[in-house]
């Protein structure tokens, strides 16, 4: 079976010795050189042709975002996997613009180091799991953010009801004798929901239900 040839850039000897260390552990893995900043790892690469660059974001000289595009262009069947100890969310999306496959964080455990390394070498996109949740967790706040701004979302489970019995054409009297409650709490429930919704009539309301989806006509 073919190794992974793997190139590590880091400028702190003690990561990339550690870096190295755990990759050496899987039989896919064949660490071919280490680098200490962007400059010294398109030098590298341009040497060695290796699979996957273990890249460092945070360098000197000439840091991991400006090497991750430079490498890409040149090189771009030559893999680059982000590695740095910030899961901040910039970083992430700025690494994947520039080019790289993946995002791993440094404190992520060895076998999802290799696991990264593996999926990138092969084409795919790899996030670490600590990456991989605070980006679900931003998707899922921003659309708590989106529903929040759609007035719809602010109407009680009452005010969704009479609303669509109000939409079907049901009269006041009706709708209270329909729901158990009095013709005076169902115009309550009418008045704030109509001023929810900033409608102004019941043609605007009937508008509103259908283009809602909340009746059909």
């Amino acid at each position: 079976m073919r190794k992974i040839r793997v190139l590590v850039v880091d400028d702190h000897t003690i990561v990339r010795e550690g870096i190295c260390a755990l990759l050496g552990l899987s039989p896919e893995m064949d660490v071919v050189g280490e680098a200490s900043n962007g400059v010294e790892a398109l030098e590298m690469v341009r040497k060695i042709k290796p699979d996957v660059v273990l890249m460092d974001i945070a360098m000197p000289v000439m840091d991991g975002l400006e090497a991750t595009r430079r490498l890409a262009r040149e090189f771009p069947e030559t893999k680059i996997l982000a590695l740095t100890q910030y899961d901040d969310r910039e970083y992430v999306f700025q690494i994947i613009e520039a080019g790289a496959r993946g995002f791993i964080s440094k404190t992520v455990a060895s076998a999802d180091l290799v696991t990264g390394v593996r999926a990138v070498s092969r084409g795919d996109s790899f996030l670490s799991p600590t990456v991989a949740k605070f980006l679900v967790d931003d998707f899922q706040r921003e659309a708590v953010g989106r529903r929040s701004l759609d007035p719809y979302e602010q109407l009680t489970d009452r005010e969704r009801e009479i609303l669509r019995l109000l939409a079907e054409g049901y009269t006041t009297p009706e709708i209270a004798e329909m729901l158990v409650i009095s013709p005076k709490t169902v115009e309550g429930h009418k008045t704030r929901l109509m001023g929810k919704l900033d409608l102004h009539n019941r043609v605007e309301l009937v508008k509103y239900a259908v283009r809602k989806g909340i009746i059909t006509i």
